[in-house]
């Protein structure tokens, strides 16, 4: 079974969420915000999963507004499931770093 990472856009709204702030103190609010998964199905019948309310992380739900492939693309296929888990810790990190504000489970 191959595994995929994936980012998600958030709407800015996001922001109003004080449980997102607080799990991202140093993000620049000019950058961009993020949810990060991973999942056995392709990235877009994933993000439409979030959408639909399956199996949905309530920010992906409610401010996903798009699939950034760029962000995650050249690391999927990934054939381990743990593989998959450090690269999405590993991508949140990164982002964070950069100033933007992500949530992953």
């Amino acid at each position: 079974m191959a595994y995929n990472v994936y980012v998600i856009e958030l709407d800015k709204e996001v922001l109003t969420s004080k449980k997102f702030r607080d799990k991202n103190p140093n993000m620049n609010p000019r950058r961009a915000c993020y949810y990060v998964g991973q999942t056995t199905h392709d990235p877009i019948t994933r993000f439409k999963q979030h959408k639909a309310g399956y199996k949905a992380n309530r920010f992906a739900k409610k401010y996903g507004y798009r699939l950034v492939p760029r962000k995650f693309k050249k690391y999927n296929p990934i054939e381990k499931r743990k593989d998959a888990e450090q690269i999405e810790q590993w991508l949140t990190k990164k982002l964070r770093k950069k100033g933007h504000g992500v949530w992953s489970n």
